[in-house]
This record gives C-alpha cells, sequence and structure tokens, in this order.
C-alpha cells in the first residue's frame, strides 16, 4: 500500500505541459507549430511529449525529390573531354537551375513533414558536416548528401559518421580526393578532428599528418560520382594516431574518434547550443554524454536525455536563442498556416537573410545565434514578416535614400539592444514595463526612420520573389483566429499572442493591439515584435 501511495504520489509530481511549455517544445523542436499541434501536446507529461515528438521522426522525405536525383552524377559535362566552352557553360547552369530546385525541394519537406524535428537535425548535420555547392557543383551530389543526413538524422552518429565521411560531396569539398600516399592531404584528417568529432585542442598535428595517411585512397568515380577506393593509392604503412599504432585505414581513423569521450561531449555541447542556451553546462553535458556513449552513439538517447534536462525548460532559457532564418521564413508559413504554391521564393528569402541552403560560407558553417541579426539581414528578416503579414511598408522619400545605410547600422543596433534587454529580461511570466522594455530606443529615432529601416532595404526584391511565379500569398487573419482555442476575444486575444511569442512582446504595439480587442492586429503587430525573432 505504501509503494503504491508512493508511485502515485510520484506520478502527480511529474510535470505536464502548459500551453506555453507545449509550444516551447515545438518551437524549439521544429520550426512554428500551429495552435492544434499545441494543443495536442498541451496537459502531457515532459516524458510523454518528448517521446512523441521523437517517436514521428523519418528516415526519408514526404516530399518526392526532383526527377533528376536519381541519375548518375557525373562529375563532368556529357561528352566530355571534347566540349566545347559553351557546353560547359551550359552544364554549369544546369548545375544551378537544379540547385535551385533543390532549395525550394527542402522548403517544401520542411513545409509538409510529418516530423519537423527530422528536418530540424538533418539541417544540423548539414551545418556540422559541411560541404557547399558552390566547390561540389554538382546537385545531385548535394542531394545525396541530404538524405543521408535525413536517414541518420536521429539514428547512429556511429552510422552517420562513417557515411557522411564517405559522401561524394564531402570527398570533394574537403579535397578527400587529391590525398594519396606520394603526397597526403590533411584537409579531411584535420577537419574530421576539429570540427566533427573532437573539436580543438583534443589532438595534435601529429595526429593528424599520420591520419591523413590513413584516408588516403579515399575518391569518387567521376562518371557515376559514387564514392570509390583507390587501393593503388593508399597508403598500406603503419600509422600512429592518439597513441595507438597499426595499418590503419580510414574507417579505423573514424573508430578511434569515436572511442575517444570527447567526440560525444563534443556532439552533446553543439547540440545544446542548438536547441538549449547558448552556453552548456559543463556537468548536464557531461552526464549526457555518457548516456550517449553507453548507447553506442544512439542520436535518440542524446536528444531525449537534452529535452528532459531541466535546463531546457527553464524560464531563463525561455527565447534565449535566436531563429535561423529557415525557422523564421518556414516557421512562419506554419504557424500561420500558409502553404505557398511555389517554395523557391521562401528559400530565396532564407538566403536573403544570410542562410544559402547547400551553401554554408565555410567549413565552419553558419555561426548562428545572434550573428544571423546583422544590418542587411535584419531588414530582410522583418520585411519577410511584414509582406507576410500584409501589412504594406511606406515609400522611402528620394531625399531619405542616402542616408538610409546610416539608418540600416542603427536598426541593427536596435536589434542587439533588444537582445540585450532580453537577457536582463525577469524570469516571471510578468511582462516588462513598455518604458523599461523599450530602453529608449525610439526615444532618440524618428519613427519613420526606424520604420524606413526595418523594412525599405529588402523590399523591392522580396517583393519581387515572392511574387515571382507564385499567386500573392498573404495571411487572412480572421479565418486564422477562427481556429484559435477559447471563443471569446480575450482568450484569442491571448492565445494569438501566445502562439507566436516566447515571451512577452516588448514593443508597444503588441500591447495597443491588444487595447483594440482585435486577434488580427495582435498577430500582425506580434511578426514585428523582436521577441518573434526568439525562440
Amino acid at each position: 500500500m505504501i509503494c503504491a501511495f508512493a508511485s502515485l504520489c510520484t506520478l502527480a509530481a511529474e510535470p505536464t505541459l502548459d500551453v506555453q511549455a507545449a509550444r516551447h517544445l515545438l518551437v524549439r523542436t521544429g520550426f512554428g507549430p500551429t495552435g492544434a499541434e499545441v494543443a495536442a501536446f498541451t496537459g502531457l507529461t515532459r516524458a510523454a511529449a518528448v517521446d512523441r515528438v521523437l517517436g514521428t521522426t523519418r528516415t526519408e522525405a514526404l516530399t518526392p525529390p526532383p526527377s533528376w536525383t536519381t541519375e548518375p552524377a557525373s562529375l563532368r559535362p556529357p561528352g566530355a573531354p571534347m566540349v566545347s566552352e559553351e557546353d560547359r557553360k551550359a552544364f554549369r547552369q544546369l548545375q544551378q537551375r537544379r540547385t535551385a530546385e533543390l532549395r525550394a525541394w527542402w522548403v517544401r519537406e520542411m513545409l509538409n513533414t510529418t516530423s519537423p524535428l527530422t528536418e530540424r537535425m538533418t539541417l544540423f548535420w548539414h551545418n556540422h558536416f559541411v560541404s557547399s555547392q558552390q566547390k561540389v557543383r554538382i546537385a545531385q551530389l548535394m542531394y545525396r548528401q541530404n538524405a543521408t543526413f535525413r536517414r541518420y538524422a536521429l539514428g547512429n552518429f556511429r552510422d552517420l559518421l562513417h557515411a557522411a565521411a564517405k559522401e561524394p560531396a564531402m570527398v570533394i569539398y574537403l579535397d578527400a580526393a587529391q590525398n594519396r600516399k606520394a603526397a597526403p592531404n590533411e584537409n579531411f584528417a584535420r577537419e574530421v578532428m576539429e570540427l566533427f568529432t573532437l573539436g580543438e585542442g583534443h589532438y595534435s598535428e601529429q595526429d593528424i599528418k599520420q591520419a591523413a595517411r590513413a584516408f588516403t585512397g579515399w575518391s569518387i568515380d567521376r562518371e557515376t560520382g559514387d564514392f570509390m577506393f583507390r587501393a593503388g593509392v593508399h597508403d598500406l604503412g603503419q600509422k600512429s594516431v592518439f597513441g595507438r599504432s597499426g595499418d590503419f585505414d580510414g574507417d579505423d581513423v573514424l573508430d578511434l574518434l569515436l572511442a575517444r569521450p570527447e567526440t560525444s561531449e563534443f556532439i552533446v555541447a553543439k547540440l545544446w547550443r542548438e536547441f538549449v542556451s547558448p552556453t552548456p553546462q559543463t556537468q548536464d553535458v557531461q552526464r549526457i554524454a555518457r548516456a550517449f556513449r553507453e548507447s553506442g552513439y544512439d542520436i535518440k538517447v542524446a536528444m531525449r536525455e537534452l529535452l528532459l534536462c531541466d535546463a531546457f525548460w527553464a524560464p531563463e532559457n525561455r527565447g534565449a536563442l535566436v531563429k535561423s532564418p529557415a525557422e523564421l521564413v518556414v516557421g512562419t508559413l506554419r504557424s500561420l498556416d500558409l502553404s505557398p504554391v511555389d517554395t523557391l521564393p521562401f528559400a530565396q528569402a532564407i538566403a536573403g537573410m544570410g542562410q544559402v541552403l547547400f551553401a554554408p560560407p565555410n567549413v565552419k558553417g553558419w555561426p548562428g545565434g545572434e550573428a544571423w541579426i546583422n544590418t542587411d539581414t535584419l531588414l530582410a528578416r522583418k520585411q519577410y514578416l511584414a509582406r507576410i503579414g500584409a501589412l504594406r511598408p511606406p515609400s522611402v522619400p528620394g531625399d531619405s535614400i542616402a542616408a538610409m545605410s546610416d539608418v540600416q547600422r542603427r536598426a541593427a543596433a536596435v536589434e542587439s539592444a533588444v537582445l540585450r534587454a532580453r537577457r536582463q529580461m525577469p524570469t516571471s511570466t510578468t511582462a516588462m514595463p513598455i518604458s523599461a522594455s523599450r530602453n529608449g530606443i525610439d526615444d532618440d529615432m524618428p519613427p519613420l526612420a526606424a520604420r524606413m529601416a526595418r523594412e525599405a532595404d529588402a523590399r523591392d526584391r522580396l517583393e519581387a520573389a515572392l511574387a515571382r511565379g507564385a499567386r500573392p500569398l498573404r495571411f487572412d487573419a480572421s479565418a486564422w483566429t477562427q481556429r484559435l482555442a477559447g471563443t471569446s476575444i480575450v482568450d484569442k486575444l491571448a492565445n494569438g499572442e501566445m502562439l507566436l511569442l516566447p515571451l512577452p512582446a516588448i514593443t508597444a504595439d503588441v500591447g495597443e493591439a491588444r487595447a483594440q480587442r482585435d486577434p488580427a492586429l495582435v498577430v500582425r503587430a506580434a511578426l514585428l515584435d523582436p521577441v518573434y525573432e526568439l525562440k
């Protein structure tokens, strides 16, 4: 009887999700939840909610990929080497068109997937095992790599590491095909240690040199684009890596890396920065990394431990991360139940905010965090949100154009000030006073200049992109608010704001819209509140 009573007490004490907690989980593990999705998770225990998210993961895309993705991925134009410069140019243009189609396809999958976490993890691994179309050039190879990331997105990291290392896109990007026993190329050996597994400071230059010898012979069939091992250029000699010696090949070195505890800690710390907060907590990271290693590198084990740790749910970590362009663009469409006919303009919008899918800026990938917001990208982000909300920015007076660059820099400083103010916000759910939350942001800046700074620079480009080849996409406020839970105006106001914002709004616009008792105005004001940029 005592045991049964204790068990009941334990069950009763397990936290359940309110609307804000359900939204927090779904935003962090996806893009932007709908009201129905939030309602479905409200009332679940944390463990049940996390298990439901992890139980829906996929290994293949729901959206059929372009038909050409099944074709052989020849690295040269048809008929090479006897082709003209015109043929080479046509081949390059074909690859560019296919890459654009691939970006549109992935945005469509992010929108339609039944497992937003799968696409978030696919994007995470894309930014971890980096390669770029700018160097790879062959669209089929970028698609194959994307499919590999999805296949292992929440599978086994050991399998993912071995598969990602042999992806032809990776072989090209890090010059592995140029790594031969007569002239070892250290690019891949260095990056696999520094960026993919151990992190800086956990290996020596000698380890890199010896590992590079082990990776010799990894190459690509130039006609099919498939990975192949060229035994004739592989170094068969003894190598010494991390104090262990043997006739190691590339797979042996990857296993040596997986045997090091630093690898699990490095991956977990990076997952922490992606899903929890900018600053990993050492004890939690070590605990989760230990469970990760003991599971044989099961990614779901690491993610479950991460999402159930107290830090993930802590009030101070709500709104502590900045949405990436993909999260902002796709999340807004998902949350507002918008389904564009053509997704290419939205892939272009993501690129305009600094995240060109299939083309991270360098081997370290996109830095993320507050780096997502600068002078240019802030304007593109605000303009996108204004366009989706059907909010028309005012025309820019001709005599103000010359001063626009200064206004843009000021706008970036404004957003940085908002983010700094966010860190100083109390952890309670009480909204900050308007006078304190604005912190003088608008006091010394004319309202017209502030609005111009947020919207003008990207207006023409984004308007053209969103209109190109697609019917106008506008948020239907009346239809959307009808689907919000609650029947009273007060409920709709609260639920509409809560669904979109991780924290109380810090601008006066949302409060003014709320005072007018108009859910549509609340939603539109929330989209342009700086807090909406956070997750």
